[in-house]
């Protein structure tokens, strides 16, 4: 029986498009706040809905990251708090959820303790700091995940190795995510332009056998259209829409009425991505990649 995220996956081509997969942090700016801006995600249309939970030391965040993990632990937020807004939003909409999490806070909450609440109201875990494959502790992990029902989904960067890669596609369960780019999420102008051939070569050696999302950095239409044109089968925004909560801290509603309209306009991205722009001709079979001008066009507006 497959999962909620593959059948997110699966309904989202079926339709014609690729899944959008939104991320937001738990309890920024609050734990009372943070179901209601995540049901304006889902109101929006993302397919997934990935959550952070709040940690001290996010090794794989930038500022924007950085500072609602703050803001959340300032507020009190903590892992049990984040299971309790999962909950929450799971009875709003049957949406698969996946935690981003670091593996110190599962590892003191206690490992399949955590394991055990969290299936109860999510679908995948992130953990970009998870033990290498083939470790004891990796295959501890990754047994109790399946134990309960959760995904492990494993990270990949422009700087894995080939044999590497192929192992975390073998590895990864749910989908494979991919690292559009060197750094830390947000980060943009000391970034280079996302690597598509590497992103390409990713999807062409999944061959559909396992589902790609690409995230860090991805704010934009354009960027959403570029990437999805590599052959990938989804697209992660995060910053972006936690800037929008930070940018709007003393009016909820508007971040959420902001939030729902962002992700309207990233979701019709997840349609027509075979264009450009509206002049470029109707193509048949695979759409060739952005020339390396228009890339730099749209990765550094």
């Amino acid at each position: 029986m497959k999962s909620l995220i593959e059948d997110a996956f699966d309904s989202a081509e079926r339709k014609g498009r690729r899944a959008l997969i939104g991320f937001l942090t738990a309890g920024d700016p609050s734990p009372e706040h943070t179901p209601r801006l995540c049901k304006a995600l889902i109101d929006g249309g993302v397919d997934i809905l990935e959550i952070g939970i709040p940690f001290s030391d996010p090794i794989a965040d930038g500022p924007t990251i950085q500072a609602a993990d703050v803001r959340a632990l300032e507020a009190g937020t903590n892992p049990n708090t984040c299971l309790e807004i999962a909950r929450s939003i799971k009875k709003y909409r049957q949406i698969p959820i996946v935690f981003l999490t670091y593996y110190n806070p599962i590892f003191r909450f206690g490992i399949e303790k955590f394991m055990k609440e969290a299936s109860k109201c999510a679908d995948g875990l992130v953990v970009p700091d998870l033990p290498e494959i083939g470790s004891e502790e990796f295959l501890d992990y990754k047994r109790m995940a399946k134990k309960h029902g959760l995904s492990t989904i494993l990270l990949a960067a422009p700087t894995t190795p080939e044999k590497k890669l192929r192992a975390l596609l073998q590895e990864t369960t749910g989908f494979l995510y991919l690292v559009s780019l060197l750094g830390v999420t947000g980060v943009r102008k000391s970034m280079s332009p996302v690597n598509l051939n590497f992103i390409e070569h990713v999807s062409k050696v999944a061959n559909r056998r396992t589902r790609v999302a690409v995230g860090f950095g991805i704010s934009k239409p354009d960027q959403v259209r570029a990437v999805l044109r590599t052959g990938v089968d989804g697209v992660i925004v995060g910053s972006a829409f936690v800037n929008i909560v930070a940018n709007n801290l003393a009016n909820i509603d508007l971040a959420a009425s902001e939030l729902t309209q962002f992700t309207k306009r990233l979701r019709v991205a997840t349609v027509d991505f075979v264009k450009l722009n509206d002049k470029e001709p109707k193509r048949t079979g695979k759409p060739e990649n952005p020339s390396p001008e228009e890339m730099k066009s749209i990765w550094n507006e």
